[in-house]
């Protein structure tokens, strides 16, 4: 079997294609529907298939259930507020009566009811069920929590034994509302901030939490990360929590030679909406082919723009050839 690839069609792409604003595929069942049809002759031209209906990509609805404000600007991409202030507000931090009551919650649930009543196809989801440990930290506190291991550690284990124990329980709420299964199967979660901390610091504040994902929700049977920030000497972590799938998104510190060196686990090889952006098609073909060399276990790449439709092209004709 030869190099596999993944190609997809971004939020922003799907809303260009409709003629409508990005954010009114939060909210709207009309846009969210027209996107997808509009996208449909895209795929079809690339040899792909199109994306079922979903609502718009959304990771903060852990922290929505919590009581967090999120805003929706015009044309562009959710932004939380923390739910606290200070360390202090750490200690009255308490879990809601109901998951499932926050004004925006209810909302996403209302709109998945009416667009899975139009469209049967439409994906089981509201958004994200919850991001890792530390994100999910400075999401609550905001940035000044990634000075509270150092400054007071016994708040910052106390907020991120929160975070875990919130995430896992609205969690079950939202599965169970879903109708969907907890009883064994794969997991993953997304951490972004996690690199942050050096290895010190993180085998005591990242470690054991990423280790309650993976083991009091359900029975995990593969167990994958998304990081962003994670570094060469982080990789010992991965085996040390027998990680089986590493997705570094956009990190800026792991190429992927450096990974195919120092990941203990399979891993895939982003190329980065820049990349498409700015590179010409030659030079994509070639940088594809670069990340082939290094066998990662899958390479990803994405439609932003229409405008992109050429590159894509290119790309999926050099994947397709790679992967017989």
């Amino acid at each position: 079997m030869g190099q596999r690839f993944a190609c997809g069609f971004s939020d922003r792409a799907l809303a260009e294609a409709a003629g409508v604003s990005l954010d009114a595929l939060h909210f709207d069942v009309d846009a969210i529907l027209a996107a997808h049809d509009a996208i449909k002759p895209v795929a079809e031209r690339l040899g792909v298939e199109p994306p079922p209906p979903h609502i718009a990509g959304f990771t903060y609805t852990h922290i929505a259930a919590l009581g967090a404000e999120i805003e929706f600007p015009v044309g562009s991409e959710p932004k939380p507020r923390p739910l606290i202030r200070s360390p202090q507000d750490i200690d009255s931090l308490r879990e809601p009566d109901d998951y499932l009551a926050a004004p925006i919650i209810r909302q996403r649930l209302e709109l998945l009811d009416e667009l899975k009543k139009r469209a049967p196809n439409a994906v089981n989801s509201i958004g994200h069920v919850f991001e890792g440990p530390v994100t999910t930290a400075a999401l609550i506190l905001g940035d000044s929590f990634f000075t509270l291991p150092y400054d007071d550690p016994k708040r910052a284990h106390r907020l991120l034994d929160f975070a875990v124990t919130s995430a896992l329980n609205y969690a079950r709420a939202i599965s169970s509302r879903l109708g969907l299964s907890l009883g064994k199967g794969p997991l993953n979660f997304p951490d972004d901030f996690a690199g942050m901390f050096p290895p010190d610091v993180f085998a005591e504040f990242v470690a054991p939490y990423w280790e309650r994902f993976y083991t009091e929700l359900y029975e995990t049977t593969k167990r994958s990360v998304h990081s962003e920030l994670l570094r060469p000497e982080h990789m010992r972590f991965l085996a040390e929590l027998r990680i089986d799938f590493f997705d570094p998104g956009m990190d800026q510190y792991l190429t992927p030679e450096i990974l195919s060196k120092c990941c203990p686990c399979a891993f895939s090889a982003p190329i980065h909406p820049w990349d498409i952006r700015d590179l010409s098609e030659d030079a994509l073909e070639k940088l594809y082919v670069r990340y082939a060399r290094c066998k990662p276990a899958v390479i990803t790449f994405s439609m932003d723009s229409l405008s992109w439709e050429p590159k894509i092209a290119r790309l999926l004709k050099v994947a397709r050839a790679m992967e017989d």
